[in-house]
Order: structure tokens, then sequence, then C-alpha cells
């Protein structure tokens, strides 16, 4: 077990536990868009084989964390550890090619390419990448559905072709932006099937979420972002007995 501390603009020590070995530690994460200051100093850790989660009401900063650690936000500065090794000065191809892999809200599936096209499309960056059958199995849909345009596809079999196709790169840790976002109830459980079953499976996953609902049947830690920063932090079995102080951090 490590423990390290998130200390917030107040000044209040956060102490987080991280049961499993360390694989993401994120400290002192600035970020910047032009003279616009986002990221005011995001401190957390996930563990290996883990799902985290990062909620938070809109605008706090949780999608830019995700593009900062994949080194998509070229103004950042602060410590992006990932298996032990400084990330932060490194360009979004070497972050992706040591192992992660974003999956971004707009999901970026191209409409000039069938659905096996697009999924078939990114590179295996390392080994162990899952194999065409097995994602099949995990999304028997888009075997039945690989002629088709990739953007004819609904809503929820977009977002599965857009988680599918990263499964494949050989990437372990996997940044999800808004998986859930207008889905269906019925696809929403389905996707909350996948990722437990990737867990299962070795994945390491951070999820940004506004489904609290989705996020906490999921989730083994749940860190709160407001401001650019962690101002709180849930482990799945304290999320009962605050499920108050939750609600009102995310307004819902």
């Amino acid at each position: 077990m490590t423990r390290s501390a998130t200390i917030a603009r107040s000044g209040r020590p956060i102490w987080v536990k991280c049961m499993a070995e360390p694989l993401l530690v994120v400290d002192q994460l600035q970020s910047w868009y032009g003279e616009s200051h986002i990221l005011h100093g995001m401190s957390f850790e996930v563990g290996k084989g883990e799902i985290v989660t990062l909620l938070g009401r809109n605008g706090a900063g949780k999608t830019t964390t995700l593009r900062s650690i994949m080194g998509l936000v070229k103004q950042r500065s602060g410590s992006v550890r990932y298996e032990g090794k400084e990330t932060i000065k490194l360009s979004a191809n070497q972050i992706a090619r040591s192992g992660i892999a974003f999956c971004p809200e707009e999901r970026g599936i191209f409409s000039s390419l069938t659905v096996k096209e697009n999924l078939l499309l990114p590179p295996e960056i390392a080994q162990g990448g899952m194999s065409t059958e097995r994602v099949y199995e995990l999304f028997p849909i888009l075997k039945t559905r690989g002629n088709s345009q990739g953007t004819k596809l609904s809503g929820g079999e977009q977002q599965m072709l857009a988680i599918a196709r990263i499964l494949r790169t050989g990437a372990r840790l996997l940044l999800l932006d808004e998986p859930t976002e207008g889905l269906a109830p019925v696809i929403v459980e389905k996707i909350g099937e996948i990722i437990t079953k990737l867990r299962e499976e070795g994945f390491t996953i951070l999820l940004v979420e506004q489904n609290f609902r989705f996020a906490e049947r999921v989730g083994d830690r749940h860190y709160v972002v407001e401001h650019g920063e962690v101002v709180d932090r849930f482990e799945r079995d304290e999320v009962a007995a605050n499920r108050e102080k939750i609600t009102g951090y995310l307004g819902v």
C-alpha cells in the first residue's frame, strides 16, 4: 500500500490511499490553454488494475487532465509518472508508445472508413494487444456491422468502437472521457459491463464521468475535481456514507 498527499489550494491535505501498486502518479500538474490557467496542481494516483474516476462539474478541468496526461496540452508543468518513468516532457506520440491510450468524448470515428477499418487503424504499440477475435467477443455488434460506414453506427455503437479500437494497441492504461455521455440507459449498462471486464483482464482505467451513478458502480476510487485541482477523494466503501456530500460537489 502506498500513501500520498494531495494539497488543495486551501492548504488542506487530502490523504490518498492507493491499495494497488501505483501505475500512474500525477503530482502538482499545471496546464494552460494560452493565457487560461486550467489545472492548478492536480495530484492523484491510479493503482495498477484499478478503475479510478475523476468527478466534477463541467469546466472543472477533468478532460484537460486526461489531455495533459496524454501530452495533448502543450503548456503544462509538474509531474506525470507512468510505470515510475517521468512523461511530462514527452510528446503525445511518445506517451502513447509508452502504453497509455486516450478515448476522447467525441470518439473520433472516421466517416470515410468502415467499422472494421476504423477498428484496425491504430498501430500496435506494444505486445499483448487484444486480438480482433477477442474484441469481437466483447463487442459482437462490431463484427456484425463490420462493413458499415463508421459514422452510421448509433451513438452507443460508436462508443463501443472507440473503446475497442484502443484495446488492440497493447496499451494497458486507458483514459476514457465521458464514455456514457448521451447514451440510453441500456447502453450505459453495457458500457459498464465492458469496463468491468477490462479491469478483470488486467487493464487500468482512468475515467472522467458526469454520471455519478455509473461511476459509483464501476469505480474503485473517486476523486472530486474543482477549479483544476483535487478537493476530495472517496474509496468505493466510503461512497454510501458520503453520498450527500458527493452530490453536493456535483450539484445533482
